[in-house]
């Protein structure tokens, strides 16, 4: 109940200028991580549906691309070829003969907005979504108020790519495009990181592209630096569904990854970062986790993982944990094993500043991991394994040649 209390404080406050909410939002979130391809429908239909169903009206804002007339046009095409009635915002940047800042306080979109059953943010740079949404002394502009308000009654929310990382109250800003940099120094405020809207509320970090980039590891020095115990890492062509009891659905071409760090410390006398006894969690598409409760629930037809029934006996041991889906295969492969841990390895590239130093991620099996399969297809769900890790320094050269 205290948590609940919190989330809708948080919400409140995320929309300044409108008031004060007296609960929670009633809408949902659509967080898509990228790579939203035409095909998918179970993502396209399921924004559909929570805007209203057939003849939804649902507000596009390219606000976030390098060529909006494009990306928005685009976006509305999907949505109406399944079923809505969709709408571009004519509020970007980028957009030829328009005034972001202008459009953000104009009363007509604001109108338009408010009255929409949802609304869907192309990707591209989240900082262009922020930037035209926010005023210059922090508060909202007309159009922000307005997206609170449908949300608050019921409305869909959706995002892809830069449209996710706006949805947690700190977003990932102008990062290096590398995950190690981040790990050896950290993040910086109004660089690495920056405030995001806030949809999701107070409690949980998002990020995107998480699988195909390896981005897990970047979550962790962002979330210690502000105080998150969740984050939410959703893969490409995959969503994750926010209901408004706080229930999240995997829907899509693979799944996410939920980083929890309740129970995990850090040690201050080490001048890089290191983390300990912090868990990982791989939600599968179909599967359910709530963020009130932190249970999680594997989609039908999954059963634990057969004991007498594992593949691998060998050490598992990977050289590149940030490589394209490396820790979900890395953890896949543990929960097909009789081993208790499975270690992963991260460096940068030989002309990197030190490239003898690197990072040891190590994961265990724990008390409360849990592990699901379905043979069908066979699909993984691996919940809360623990996960250490801790700066090591690799011996240079690493060859010579004779």
């Amino acid at each position: 109940m205290l948590k609940q209390l919190m989330f809708g404080l948080a919400l409140a406050f995320g929309g300044i200028g409108a008031g004060l909410a007296a609960e929670p939002p009633k809408g949902s979130l659509v967080i898509i991580g990228g790579g939203l391809r035409p095909e998918n429908a179970a993502v396209w239909e399921k924004i559909v549906l929570l805007a209203g169903g057939k003849g939804a009206r649902i507000a596009v804002f390219p606000t976030a691309a390098e060529n909006p007339a494009r990306e928005g046009g685009n976006a509305v095409a999907f949505l109406n070829r399944y079923g809505a009635q969709a709408f571009m915002v004519p509020l970007a940047p980028r957009l030829a003969g328009t005034d972001a800042r202008k459009a953000a306080e104009d009363p007509a979109i604001a109108d338009a907005v408010r009255n929409a059953g949802g609304v869907f943010f192309t990707g591209g740079d989240q900082a262009r979504i922020t930037g035209s949404l926010r005023r210059q002394d922090g508060s909202n502009s007309a159009v922000l108020d307005a997206l609170w308000s449908q949300y608050r009654r019921g409305g869909v929310i959706a995002g892809t790519s830069a449209g996710a990382a706006i949805m947690s109250s700190t977003m990932f800003y102008d990062p290096p495009l590398d995950v190690i940099p981040i790990l050896k120094h950290g993040v910086v405020d109004g660089k690495d990181i920056a405030p995001g809207l806030g949809f999701i509320g107070d409690d949980v970090f998002i990020d995107q592209h998480l699988l195909v980039r390896g981005r897990f590891a970047r979550m962790l020095p962002a979330m210690l630096k502000k105080g998150y115990k969740l984050g939410l890492g959703i893969d490409e062509n995959t969503a994750a569904v926010v209901g408004p009891d706080r229930e999240v659905s995997v829907i899509g071409y693979t799944g996410a990854l939920v980083l929890d760090l309740t129970e995990a410390s850090t040690d201050p006398k080490q001048p890089i970062f290191n983390l300990s006894n912090a868990r990982i969690s791989y939600v599968d598409n179909g599967d359910t986790f709530n963020l009130v409760s932190r249970t999680y629930v594997p989609s039908k037809g999954k059963e634990p993982v057969d004991r007498n029934m594992r593949e691998y006996r060998e050490a598992l041991f990977y050289t590149d944990i940030l490589g394209n889906t490396s820790v979900v295969n890395l953890l896949e492969k543990l929960v097909d094993s009789n081993l208790e841990r499975a270690t992963g390895l991260a460096f940068e590239g030989p002309t990197s500043k030190a490239p003898e130093r690197g990072f040891e991620f190590t994961f265990s099996r724990a008390p409360d991991s849990r592990e699901y399969v379905t043979n069908r297809e066979d699909a993984w769900s691996i919940y809360r394994i623990r996960m250490d890790v801790r700066p090591v320094k690799m011996q240079q050269p690493l060859y010579t040649v004779e």
